[in-house]
């Protein structure tokens, strides 16, 4: 069977985890319930945090904490592949975490990580500024999983400012990319629709872009507008504001097609991506 159906949620995440979890564990059932056999949950789905810090209050241990178990139980409970958005992982020092993007399988294991690797750093605005740098600590391996649904791209908001991950993960098979985002609405209005259509383009891949889409207690705007994009660029789905879930089907022969009929990937001049 060459289709499969995909869903990527949408939340405006606060910073009470046990709705969050229950927000998502609600969206999930509705993705399911669509027919979707994987799933992509948004970066933070399960704290949007007031400061920064807050973050290292629900750190977890790699392998064992509530929030993967979450991830895990939804997973199994409901037979589907799920990427859990970014939860905070425990490093070495004490002071920083990593956000990590978990795939889990259809039993529930976690069967790739990929921790964030580009840290958002900018000034937005006078305004509006951000070091994720102070309390996260930078992914260094890039993430490409074997799924039924081809081979998956594992990346993080930020790091669609970066196409060589995106060459990286090429070099390594990619057919799908996951997107888990928490973009802002400034950067967003200005950029997200044309980095997540020209990452799909340049690799002629799928790409699932799962955004937070609000206003948030912690006084953040982020921009949603989550979507899912075929190899040809092509907006397949999406959802503007506010919470909820969109599918599309991908169809792993018509990539091929595509690919076989536009060799693109054939006539690169420059292979090397450091």
């Amino acid at each position: 069977m060459s289709k499969y159906r995909v869903a990527a949620i949408q939340m405006a995440s606060g910073s009470n985890v046990n709705a969050n979890l229950n927000e998502a564990a609600r969206l999930i059932l509705e993705a399911v319930n669509m027919g979707a056999k994987l799933i992509i949950l948004p970066e933070n789905f399960a704290l949007m945090a007031i400061h920064p810090a807050d973050s290292l209050k629900i750190c977890e241990t790699p392998g064992q904490g509530p929030l993967q178990n979450f991830l895990s139980q939804q997973a199994a409970r409901h037979g589907v592949w799920l990427v859990g958005g970014t939860i905070p992982l425990a490093t070495t020092n004490q002071y920083k975490h990593c956000a990590s993007a978990l795939l889990f399988d259809h039993t529930g294991q976690c069967v790739a990580r990929y921790n964030k690797m580009h840290l958002f750093d900018v000034t937005v605005t006078p305004e509006e500024h951000y070091c994720e740098s102070e309390t996260i600590e930078a992914g260094t391996q890039v993430v490409v999983a074997d799924t039924p649904y081809g081979r998956l791209g594992l990346a993080v908001c930020y790091d669609l400012r970066f196409p060589e991950l995106f060459r990286c993960m090429l070099q390594q098979g990619v057919e799908l990319i996951t997107v888990p985002s928490a973009f802002t609405a400034v950067t967003g209005r200005a950029h997200w629709e044309v980095l997540v259509r020209a990452r799909a383009i340049e690799n002629l891949c799928y790409l699932i872009a799962a955004n937070q889409g609000g206003y948030h207690v912690n006084g953040r705007e982020t921009y949603g507008d989550s979507m899912i994009i075929d190899p040809w660029g092509v907006v397949l789905t999406r959802l503007n504001r506010g919470a909820g879930v969109i599918c599309a089907d991908i169809d792993k022969d018509q990539q091929l097609i595509t690919r076989h009929n536009f060799p693109v990937h054939e006539h690169r001049k420059i292979q090397c991506y450091l």
